[in-house]
């Protein structure tokens, strides 16, 4: 039976009718998957957003080793991060979208380690942006 409210306890089904814990070790290990994937949402967020920027400047960032040579031509530079931004949005979408439904488990420990990897995530790759694009700073994981 599912459950409507948030509860505490080692049994929970997450997803799928297979990914079932019932033991510590199993609970333990879905834990750690949940925030692991909650951390590389924010991973990959981070590597969206920086290709949408790299897509919308007119031209490619100065290399730090003055080289001039860019490893993808200039005329193909925004076409190439635009299609690199639009597949990471879609695989980022259904992270979230796992994620989401997750924690829609409403199992207490599962939905922690979910908001802990995001935060954790948001610390480690995305706490030193500029700030620069506010849409980007939504906490929802599916928006």
């Amino acid at each position: 039976m599912m459950h409507m409210t948030f509860y505490w306890g080692i049994k929970a089904t997450i997803l799928f009718d297979f990914w079932k814990t019932d033991s510590w070790l199993s609970y333990i290990l879905t834990l750690l998957a949940c925030f692991v994937f909650a951390a590389f949402y924010q991973y990959l967020e981070n590597r969206r957003l920086q290709f949408k920027s790299l897509s919308s400047t007119r031209h490619p960032p100065p290399s730090r080793t003055g080289v001039s040579a860019p490893l993808i031509p200039k005329s193909g530079t925004r076409s190439a991060a635009k299609a690199a931004s639009v597949l990471l949005f879609g695989v980022n979408a259904a992270i979230g979208y796992l994620l989401m439904l997750a924690a829609m488990s409403f199992n207490g420990g599962v939905f922690i380690a979910i908001v802990v990897g995001m935060t954790v995530g948001y610390l480690f790759f995305r706490s030193d942006d500029d700030g620069g694009n506010a849409a980007a700073e939504n906490p929802c994981a599916c928006a």
